[in-house]
């Protein structure tokens, strides 16, 4: 049986903020994490996202903190600001009662707004590193009270090129300090970095049940940018999905996946980090009651959906990061039940498809591009099917009268085939049109076959707030979360050596 917040040594207003957020038992990694943290030990922790990974690191970080102190005394580094906004929000929940000043510093948003807020004098500093290094050039950031460093998705920050900035970022912080290093993958340029940054330490490994692939029934449709939301709309139709998970690279795309469909008559919701935490939480809580069938999320924010009666997953995008791949599809087959994942490729985009398959040691079945009469069809098999459930739960008596009128003056045929029109939609009538894309390009690093990903690169870093571009300030053009290309490169060299 897994142990209880109250089997840990822990301040009671932290242990009350874990219950008020309605957690009971510990997770495996959270079980494993939190004493040898509490004891100051230095720690290396391999664990997915989803896991309760945040939590067992936070509550022990949260039990040192001195209230008492107006000084930054601890700091989270995380390689996205999605990332870091989120841990920040749920920093802030568990140190609410204790009265833990936590701040989330992420390239984006405006540097003044974020020094302003610095006057307030945070406890707790949830940190890009590009952005960070801005703070601590214009010292409106020190770092010589902190005595807890966590490294958040360390193997993302050094894909993102950010090694260069941690290595700098930590020769800033007192050397007697507390270190945890969490990692999804432990990638030789990981164990190297916490060779030279971490002492002793100790070694936790959590790693979740494989997703089943064989349980979900893996295709994809090859198609041009400019088709591909026709294409969803119409696999859509044809699929029927309980519910689906359609993934989109950027926010923007999310934004313009989500209204494109809601145009179409379809019932979805975008799902990314430009959105507070009461919206995500509204949009999770309609997605898990079925109000809504699709949810378009980017990766970072489809990050802990654990929803077992999802059907489907739709890859209207590609992810850069082969590993990524198996997490999104991990969204359906759950539970003992099929699933289905779809993936829209662009034919510039095949021999990244194919690295996917390479890297994964799977094989997705090509299948043609669906038709409009398809999708009609499938609309239409949908439909009757609604029809004969209305008919068979028979609460009908308020509309015999109107029907036997109708029987009087039309075939019954007639009147059938004008329900199903009328009720059937047309996936087509509504014209949509997304920015298009730039397709993904696969490169050839050394260690391409182990999925680190080192060429990786997000659309979302040249993006601004609301994820468009051109919406950053003059600032905001010099952070070096923007850009991580040349620090990409360096990482890559440190590799080689």
């Amino acid at each position: 049986m897994n142990k209880t917040f109250y089997d840990f040594p822990l301040d009671h207003r932290i242990t009350r903020a874990i219950s008020e957020m309605g957690y009971t038992s510990a997770t495996p990694i959270q079980e494993q994490v939190i004493l040898p943290a509490l004891s100051g030990r230095d720690l290396i922790g391999q664990a997915q996202t989803g896991t309760g990974k945040t939590a067992a690191f936070s509550i022990p970080l949260l039990e040192k903190v001195d209230t008492e102190v107006g000084k930054v005394q601890a700091l989270v580094l995380a390689p996205t600001r999605e990332l870091a906004i989120q841990v920040a929000e749920e920093m802030t929940k568990l140190g609410r009662h204790k009265g833990v000043n936590v701040l989330a510093v992420y390239g984006g948003q405006e540097i003044s707004r974020q020094i302003r807020a610095l006057k307030n004098r945070p406890h707790v500093i949830i940190a890009t590193p590009g952005r960070l290094i801005d703070h601590i050039e214009r010292r409106t950031i020190r770092l010589a009270d902190v005595h807890t460093v966590v490294l958040d998705e360390a193997d993302e920050m050094l894909n993102m090129g950010f090694l260069d900035e941690i290595q700098k970022i930590l020769s800033q912080v007192p050397s007697e300090r507390q270190t945890m290093l969490f990692s999804a993958t432990m990638p030789a340029p990981i164990r190297k970095l916490a060779d030279q940054f971490l002492r002793d330490p100790e070694h936790i490994s959590v790693v979740p049940q494989t997703v089943k692939t064989a349980a979900i029934a893996q295709s994809y449709v090859e198609v041009r940018e400019r088709e591909k939301f026709d294409v969803l709309c119409r696999l859509i139709d044809i699929e029927g999905p309980q519910l689906a998970v359609v993934f989109g690279r950027t926010k923007r795309r999310v934004d313009e996946l989500a209204a494109g469909l809601q145009k179409r008559g379809y019932l979805a919701e975008g799902l990314h980090g430009d959105l507070s935490q009461n919206q995500r939480d509204q949009v999770m809580r309609k997605f898990r009651e079925g109000r809504i069938q699709l949810l378009v999320a980017t990766d970072v924010a489809a990050r802990g959906i654990d929803v077992s009666n999802v059907s489907h997953v739709f890859n209207f995008d590609l992810p850069q990061d082969p590993e990524s791949y198996v997490h999104r599809i991990g969204r359906t087959g759950r539970a003992g039940r099929e699933g289905v994942a779809i993936s829209l490729v662009t034919p510039n985009e095949l021999d990244h498809l194919q690295f996917i398959e390479r890297v994964n040691k799977i094989k997705l079945k090509k299948r043609p591009a669906p038709t409009k009469k398809e999708a009609l069809i499938g609309q239409l098999d949908e439909t009757a099917e609604k029809l004969t459930t209305a008919i068979q739960e028979s609460n009908l008596d308020s509309y015999l009268q109107k029907a036997a009128g109708l029987l009087a003056e039309f075939e019954s045929e007639q009147i059938v085939a004008a329900a199903l029109k009328l009720l059937t939609r047309d996936s087509g009538d509504v014209h949509v049109e997304l920015t298009p894309e730039k397709p993904l390009r696969t490169r050839k690093p050394r260690g391409a076959g182990s999925g680190s990903g080192f060429n990786r690169r997000s659309n979302d870093w040249k993006r601004g707030e609301k994820g468009h571009a051109g919406s950053r300030d003059r600032n905001d053009r010099k952070s070096r979360d923007w850009d991580r290309e040349r620090g990409a490169k360096r990482s890559r060299e440190l590799v080689k050596k």
